[in-house]
């Protein structure tokens, strides 16, 4: 128990590194949570920045999540509810980060960042499947925000489909649900059709 709990803390810290607030402040001299969305995710980072700064911030949010789940498993091993509550921490650091008086983002590529590890080598296959069902929507509607709930939603369907152990499962439900409500803004403005798409060619 101890042990869990301590690398829930391990995990909670390296996932609220606020690598989109940290990048706009140094390019920009400005606090993103003042724009947009007020969210330090990604999307946001591009309304400030563009797209290439874009990418950086997703992929350094996506690997927050990879190495909380790894020195996990490399100083604790690989027990499913162990590795389980570790991810779930890292989004938990990334959303609500201690720094930033608990504003952070929406927790999407620090998920993914999580799933990529969490039951080697399924768990690549389906990223990869995830991430194809993100770019299918992401293509055919332009709204990012509804690309990656239906994404993360995918991730406890292959989980469950291939018989992954239980709190894998959870973590993955329970992450996505995280999402949902992260996104619930996002949720009401696509009800009323007022969220913002991504023009095509910058999809």
């Amino acid at each position: 128990m101890r042990s869990a709990i301590l690398w829930m803390i391990v995990s909670y810290f390296i996932g609220s590194v606020p690598t989109g607030y940290l990048t706009v402040r140094l390019l920009r001299g400005a606090d993103i949570r003042t724009v947009g969305s007020g969210s330090t995710g990604a999307t946001n980072v591009r309304r400030v920045l563009g797209k290439k700064w874009a990418v950086f911030v997703t992929v350094v949010d996506m690997l927050k999540g990879a190495f909380a789940l790894l020195s996990t498993a490399a100083a604790q091993g690989v027990a499913p509810w162990l590795l389980a509550l570790s991810g779930f921490a890292a989004v938990m650091g990334h959303n609500y980060p201690v720094w930033l008086k608990f504003r952070g983002g929406k927790g999407v590529a620090t998920t993914y960042g999580v799933m990529f590890f969490l039951w080697p080598y399924e768990s690549f296959a389906m990223t990869l499947l995830s991430g194809a069902v993100w770019y299918a929507a992401m293509t055919s509607t332009r709204y990012v925000s509804l690309a990656s709930l239906i994404s993360l939603l995918s991730f406890p369907l292959f989980f469950a489909m291939l018989s992954a152990p239980f709190p894998f499962v959870l973590v993955s439900l329970v992450l996505a649900a995280l999402a949902v409500c992260r996104h619930k803004t996002n949720i009401a403005r696509l009800a009323w059709g007022r969220e913002d798409k991504v023009q095509k060619d910058k999809v």
